[in-house]
């Protein structure tokens, strides 16, 4: 993967950068792993630094909107979309980049339980002491709307607990129990596994796209398009995030 990836490097930026930039990237937590594969090579390859700030995308949308400095912002496709017509992002520079599934996480060792199905995720989440959710974040916005599917509003109302950061180490910890979250976004280091993806009945995909600031630096743009290079769908793969359909 690193030949490939370097040698897309060397293509994609071709001779735009002349000079070592840094490049402030927001991103969610989902998209880590693809940023641990791809990074370091670009950094290598081209001079440039990567900083990167984790959020969720509801919290990024909003910390661009009150003017916080970034070179590039990955967030739902959505937003993308969003901060282009506020002037917050180029439209040139519109990338979409993946498909990212919800699923349940427990804590990494204990039984996994049934979430194959609508109803065996409703006796799931019925036995369930606590059920966890992300603030701001894709999987969130979702909740009310998968617990009305379910008709389990009023029975899970106090269960459902919101985390300030991601679901892994809060769930990996024992509190919550379980939780609703972005498959990709939960890590090796988290003590914390995906029991399984919702069934497909009341399963929601999310699109990550990624713009850059207007009159970005040629180091920011060339990174957004090693972003759609094969070595780093093949990272995206890896790391749960699906193709775009």
């Amino acid at each position: 993967m690193k030949l490939l990836l370097a040698a897309s490097i060397c293509f994609l930026a071709g001779t735009n950068i002349t000079s070592a930039a840094e490049v402030r990237v927001l991103s969610p937590v989902a998209l880590k792993h693809v940023f641990e594969k791809v990074g370091p090579e670009f950094e290598r390859t081209t001079g440039n630094k990567l900083t990167i700030i984790w959020g969720e995308s509801g919290g990024i949308k909003a910390n661009v909107e009150k003017g916080e400095s970034f070179d590039v912002a990955f967030l739902t496709l959505g937003f993308v979309d969003d901060l282009i017509k506020q002037g917050k992002l180029d439209s040139a520079s519109r990338t979409p980049i993946a498909r990212s599934g919800i699923g349940i996480i427990v804590r990494k060792g204990a039984p996994k339980p049934d979430v194959s199905t609508t109803e065996a995720l409703k006796q799931t989440f019925l036995a369930a002491k606590s059920i966890g959710f992300v603030e701001h974040s894709a999987s969130s916005r979702y909740v009310p709307v998968l617990l009305k599917r379910l008709d389990l509003t009023d029975a899970l109302k106090d269960k459902m607990k919101a985390l300030s950061g991601p679901a892994g180490p809060f769930v990996g910890a024992g509190d919550p129990e379980i939780a609703i979250s972005q498959m990709a976004a939960i890590q090796p280091s988290d003590g914390a596994e995906v029991a399984g993806p919702l069934p497909a009945e009341v399963q929601l995909y999310t699109v990550f796209g990624a713009g850059a600031r207007p009159s970005s630096d040629p180091a920011a743009i060339a990174f957004l398009k090693v972003m759609t290079s094969p070595a780093a769908v093949s990272a995206l793969k890896e790391s749960g995030l699906g193709p775009l359909m």
